[in-house]
C-alpha cells in the first residue's frame, strides 16, 4: 500500500484524532505479530491497586457506601486485587475496641517513607466495610500485617478476624512493607539485615498459622533488593503463594534529574528487578507479583507523576511485568497523592488521572496470552504487545513514547479486513488534566464509553496505522485473522 492509499483509507479518523500530515509521511515500519510464539498468559486479575494501612483508619473509606471509587475499580476489571499495607502498616495497630471518633471524609495519601508515622488504629468495622467495598468491586485482597511493633499475638488477632471477615476475598497476609528499608525508616535498628528478618518474619507467620493453619501468605514485599528476594524464595518457598516485589521508576522528588524524560527511558533498574523475580521463579517455581510500584517514589512528582506520560509509563510497565511472566501489578495511591490514579474524597468526589487511563487500555484488551509482536527497524521507545484473547482475537497494545517522532506501522493483519483502533492520547506530554482513551475522559464512578469510532481497512494482507508521537493504541484484529498476522 502507498503513502496516497493510506491517506485516503484513513481521511476521517485522521481529521477527527488529529493526525497530522508529518505523520502520514513518516516512513512506514512493518508490524508483525506471531502467534505461534506465544508468551506469557495475563490473567484476568492481574490489575490492581495499593492503598496505605492508615487509609483504614477511616473506615467509611472503603465501605459499601463508596459506590464512586468502587465505579472506578470496576472499570479497570472485574477480578483485580486490592493491596493494604505501604510503610504506614508498621504504624497501625489492631484495635477490637476502638471509639476513636473519625471525620467520615479523611483520606490518606501515599506515605513519604520518611520517618515514623502517626499510630493509626484498625477496627473491625473497618475490615468490614473493606469486605463489603470489595464486594461492590468484585476484586480481592492481599492484606499487610504489622511487625512493626504490635507483637505476633496481635498480628494473630488481626489475621483471624480479616480471614474470618473476608473468606474467599482475600489472596494473601503479607508480614511488613519494605523490611529492606527497615534500617533507614526507623522501624529497626541501622544494622538491621535479611537474618534478623528471616527470624522475624517466621516467629510472626508461626503465630498466624497455630490460629489459621490455611492463612495464606506472600512475601517478602521488599522495597528492590534481589539480595534478600532469593534467599527469601529459598527459605520460604513452601509457606508462601507467590513472590512479592516494589519498584518506583525514579526519586526523589526533590532531585531536579527526575523527569518526563527519565521516566519514560529505558531504566536498567527495572531489567535487574525482573532479572532477580525470573531466576527465583526457575529456581522455586513461585510465582511473583509486583505488588507495590509508581512513577516517582516519596508520593510521586508534581510535573511528572500527574502527566500524561504516566499513562504511557504506567501501561507499557504492565505489559513488561507481564512479559517477564510478573501474576500482576498493584500501582500505589491514595487520597491527592501525585501519582495516585484515582484521586479524591467520599466528599468532593473521585476523579481518574492520567495514569488511569493507562490502565484502562491495559483493561479493555482484556486478558489473554502474550504473542509475539516484532516491528522491524523500531526506533528507541517504540514498543508492540501481541496479545491473543481466549477465543482467538488477535490484539496490539502499541506505545510510542518518543517526543519528537511520529510513527507509520504497516500491520501484517493475515486475512482480517480491517482493525480497529482504540487510542490514548492527550494535547501535550505534561498535559495533567486532557488525557483521552477513545476520544472520551473517563467520567464520574468510572463512567467511560469510547467515543470516536476508528477502523482501519486492510488491502492485501496489510493495514496502515499512524502513531502520532507520545501515544498509544490498541489495535483489535478481524476476528477472521488466522494464523501469522
Amino acid at each position: 500500500m502507498d503513502r496516497r492509499d493510506f491517506l485516503r483509507l484513513s481521511l476521517a479518523s485522521g481529521a477527527a484524532l488529529g493526525t497530522t500530515r508529518a505523520v502520514a509521511q513518516a516512513a512506514p515500519l512493518r508490524l508483525t505479530l506471531r502467534p505461534d510464539r506465544p508468551g506469557n498468559a495475563i490473567a484476568a486479575d492481574f490489575t490492581g491497586l495499593s492503598y496505605e494501612t492508615a487509609q483504614l483508619r477511616n473506615p467509611h473509606f472503603f465501605s459499601g457506601a463508596n459506590t464512586q471509587l468502587a465505579g472506578f475499580i470496576r472499570r479497570l476489571g472485574g477480578s483485580g486485587v486490592l493491596r493494604i499495607g505501604g510503610n504506614t502498616s508498621a504504624y497501625s495497630a489492631w484495635t477490637p475496641d476502638a471509639s476513636e471518633s473519625v471525620p467520615p471524609d479523611e483520606v490518606s495519601g501515599p506515605d513519604t517513607g520518611r520517618g515514623a508515622a502517626p499510630r493509626r488504629a484498625v477496627t473491625p468495622l473497618a475490615i468490614r466495610n473493606l469486605r463489603d467495598f470489595l464486594d461492590a468491586a468484585g476484586w480481592r485482597l492481599i492484606y499487610g500485617l504489622n511487625i512493626g511493633g504490635e507483637g505476633p499475638e496481635v498480628a494473630a488477632d488481626e489475621a483471624e478476624y480479616v480471614m474470618k471477615t473476608m473468606g474467599a476475598r482475600l489472596i494473601a497476609f503479607q508480614l511488613g512493607n519494605e523490611p529492606d528499608l527497615f534500617m533507614r525508616n526507623g522501624v529497626r535498628g541501622p544494622d538491621y539485615n535479611f537474618a534478623q528478618f528471616a527470624s522475624e518474619w517466621e516467629r510472626y507467620f508461626k503465630a498466624v498459622r497455630a490460629r489459621l493453619p490455611s492463612a495464606p501468605f506472600a512475601g517478602p514485599d521488599n522495597a528492590f533488593n534481589n539480595e534478600w528476594l532469593v534467599p527469601f524464595a529459598q527459605r520460604f518457598q513452601k509457606d508462601v503463594l507467590f513472590l512479592t516485589q516494589h519498584y518506583y521508576a525514579e526519586g526523589p522528588p526533590n532531585d531536579p534529574s527526575m523527569t518526563i524524560e527519565r521516566l519514560l527511558a529505558p531504566n536498567p533498574k527495572l531489567d535487574d528487578e525482573f532479572a532477580g523475580l525470573r531466576r527465583t521463579r526457575q529456581d522455586t517455581g513461585l510465582p511473583f507479583r509486583m505488588a507495590e510500584t509508581n512513577s516517582c517514589y516519596q508520593g510521586g512528582k508534581r510535573g511528572v507523576s500527574d502527566t500524561f506520560a504516566s499513562a504511557l509509563w504506567g501501561a507499557d510497565l504492565m505489559y513488561r511485568l507481564a512479559a517477564a511472566g510478573g501474576q500482576g501489578i498493584n500501582f500505589h495511591g491514595g487520597g491527592y497523592g501525585w501519582y495516585t490514579p484515582i484521586a479524591g474524597s467520599p466528599r468532593n468526589g473521585f476523579l481518574a488521572r492520567p495514569l488511569y487511563y493507562g490502565m484502562l487500555l491495559f483493561a479493555e484488551a482484556g486478558p489473554g496470552r502474550l504473542i509475539g509482536a516484532e516491528i522491524d527497524g523500531a526506533p528507541p521507545l517504540l514498543d508492540a504487545y501481541g496479545l491473543q484473547s481466549a477465543d482467538g482475537t488477535l490484539k496490539a497494545a502499541l506505545f510510542n513514547k518518543n517526543p519528537v517522532r511520529d510513527a507509520v506501522l504497516q500491520v501484517d493483519v493475515g486475512t482480517a479486513a480491517a482493525v480497529s483502533v482504540l487510542r490514548l492520547s492527550a494535547p501535550r506530554i505534561d498535559d495533567t488534566t486532557d488525557t483521552t482513551l477513545g476520544g472520551a475522559p473517563v467520567g464520574a464512578g468510572g463512567a467511560w464509553s469510547a467515543a470516536i469510532s476508528e477502523t482501519v481497512p486492510a488491502r492485501s494482507g496489510v493495514a496502515m496505522v499512524a502513531l502520532p508521537k507520545v501515544s498509544a493504541a490498541l489495535l483489535t484484529f478481524d476476528r477472521q485473522s488466522s494464523g501469522r498476522a
